[in-house]
């Protein structure tokens, strides 16, 4: 792999340079190098220089200048407003810095972070025997973006999937199918609608019995000790639901176009036996007190409505655990077992809370601490066009899988529209790419703390931000570089470019600083605004500037090379974020 210098860090070493001459007190100072509308770079930490050193910002901003070497990285440079630097690059290191990118293949010069750690992302965290639906897609996309970007970084990311296979509805469920023996078919013998109608079968009866009958209900409840206890009979027909489950969650992240790997769904039962260590651990370090029989830990700075400390149950007062002993018992398996520096929990922001006092009770007991940092990612909800919860006409929860099935079917309805020498098979292949890719860059483009509108009209629009219109671009180039035949893609730093030809090389050369900024803050949204505008520039690029019939030969591989750089961009771009880019459209 060649690792390439950004443009803008370039120039921000020669910045910083001619800054420490000008003022040796100013080694090492950064110039806060920023993209602007009147230059390619404005440079703007004189300001602050000036202020610290009492002196007057223009004219030190003019020493700079007077120390900066102009003609072969930096064309000009200028002085304006009160000590700014407007900085235009040269279009040769433009193109040679493309041509460098270029030539690195599908990485595109960027290079992996040195001190790269290990990240445990928990993400798409489905329940066994229950249908996934609407709230279960955002947890599984930006996981799975997330995902791309930090290990593309060079960050070693582990999945886990703390599904719901623990709990009391499974002491219902397993007694049920006790009494009524063959109601689950063989989880090899099904695919995954038929999986979740035989889970929703199940459910429907043990429920009716368990709110009919009192006995039955008692029974149920025993049959929860008895799951807890590892009763092997029990435990059996626990992992046919489980096994069932599996069936049908494949099916959907298949729908999604998402690989899920066995080995990381890690629910709340393989925490089971560590549970009571957990608590034992906490009670003894004092960080956990017994209260009304429950094992609790208590915060001053989080209080309840009446002002009261508002308490995390470790253990409840039957000696029951709950979701606060299996996340910390997987916080100590995360961190000892998986050696993970970071924690990220990609979860509904309304368990805000809930993580926050899990993770100072972690802090508190020492598992989390200055090596190993935890993040909620909390996310926003998904709204229908009325701007309330995304439900069905008549109320309920829609079903994920009715919601990919309606995107593709209206994606299909788009492709059809622009196809000129596409089969049906390839429409409907292409339309599964941009239904489900629509579906996901609208979840991905929005801060995801914030709620949006699923509006599947606007999803698959060409105009706009979408993923529709990125991938069209993408499909545009491919063509034509078809039609260039024989004529190659090559960089010429010789030629002078257009204005269009360098925004869109300046904005390519930021790929990797972009990445690396979305992956550590955790904003996949930054990531797609900047594939957005690079798709924009190359539109506007393409509008000004002839490729195919550009007035030289040189002018023409030059721009084939732009339109190929872009092509490779956008692809690499869209798939960190799960997207996939078709070749025809």
């Amino acid at each position: 792999m060649a690792s390439v210098t950004s443009l803008s860090d370039s120039v921000q070493q020669h910045l910083a340079s001619a800054l420490s001459a000008t003022r040796p007190e100013a080694a090492g100072a950064d110039p806060l190098l920023r993209r602007s509308d009147r230059a390619d770079y404005q440079a703007n930490g004189i300001l602050a220089l000036a202020k610290k050193a009492k002196a007057n910002p223009r004219e030190l901003a003019a020493e700079v200048v007077a120390r900066i070497t102009t003609g072969g990285l930096i064309e000009d440079v200028e002085v304006s407003g009160p000590g700014f630097l407007n900085i235009t690059v040269g279009d040769r290191a433009i193109t040679e810095n493309l041509a460098a990118r270029y030539a690195d293949g599908e990485r595109l010069g960027v290079p992996l972070k040195e001190d790269a750690g290990v990240t445990v992302v928990d993400y798409a965290q489905p329940n066994v025997a229950k249908e996934m639906h609407v709230g279960h897609l955002r947890s599984a996309v930006i996981g799975d973006a997330l995902r791309g970007m930090l290990d593309f970084t060079g960050e070693r990311t582990i999945g886990r999937h703390h599904i719901g296979d623990w709990g009391t509805q499974f002491g219902m469920l397993i007694q049920y199918l006790f009494e009524h023996p063959g109601e689950l078919a063989p989880a090899e013998d099904v695919d995954g609608e038929q999986a979740m109608s035989n889970l929703n079968r199940v459910y429907k009866a043990s429920r009716a019995v368990f709110d009919a009958d009192e006995e039955f209900k008692e029974r149920a409840r025993k049959r929860v000790v008895a799951l807890q206890s590892g009763d092997k009979e029990t435990l059996e027909l626990w992992q046919q639901f489980v096994d069932e489950s599996k069936v049908y969650f494949y099916s959907v992240f298949e729908k999604l176009d998402m690989e899920i790997r066995d080995d990381e769904i890690v629910g709340e039962s393989a925490y089971n036996e560590g549970m009571p260590e957990t608590a034992r651990l906490l009670e003894e370090m004092g960080v956990a007190v017994r209260s009304e029989g429950a094992l609790v830990v208590f915060f001053d700075e989080i209080r309840g409505k009446d002002d009261q400390p508002v308490p995390l149950i470790v253990q409840k007062a039957d000696g029951g655990f709950g979701y606060a002993a299996s996340d910390l018992t997987a916080i100590r398996n995360r961190v000892q077992d998986l050696d993970a520096t970071t924690l990220l929990y990609v979860v509904d922001v309304r368990q805000s809370l809930h993580f926050r006092m899990v993770f100072e009770t972690a802090r508190r007991a020492g598992w989390l601490n200055d090596g190993v940092t935890a993040h909620n990612m909390g996310y926003g909800t998904v709204l229908g066009a009325d701007g309330k919860p995304f439900k069905t006409r008549a109320g309920e929860t829609v079903r994920l899988e009715d919601l990919l099935d309606e995107a593709v079917q209206r994606a299909a309805e788009v492709v059809r529209e622009k196809a000129r020498d596409l089969t049906e098979d390839e429409i409907q292949e292409r339309a599964a790419q941009v239904g489900i890719g629509a579906v996901k860059y609208a979840d991905l483009s929005t801060s995801p703390s914030r709620d949006y509108k699923f509006d599947l009209d606007q999803m698959v629009s060409l105009n706009g931000d979408t993923s529709v219109y990125l991938q069209y671009a993408y499909a545009r180039i491919r063509s034509i570089l078809r039609k260039a035949g024989e004529v190659a893609p090559a960089a010429h730093p010789e030629l002078e470019l257009h204005a269009a030809e360098r925004a869109l090389g300046l904005h390519l050369d930021a790929f990797g600083d972009t990445v690396f900024e979305a992956a550590a803050e955790y904003a996949p949204h930054k990531l797609t605004a900047y594939l957005y505008q690079a798709a924009s520039l190359f539109t506007s690029f393409y509008d000004k500037c002839p490729v195919l019939k550009a007035e030289t030969p040189q002018q023409v591989e030059n721009r084939l090379f732009l339109c190929d750089v872009t092509a490779r961009t956008l692809h690499r771009g869209m798939a960190l974020l799960g997207i996939r880019t078709p070749e025809r459209l």
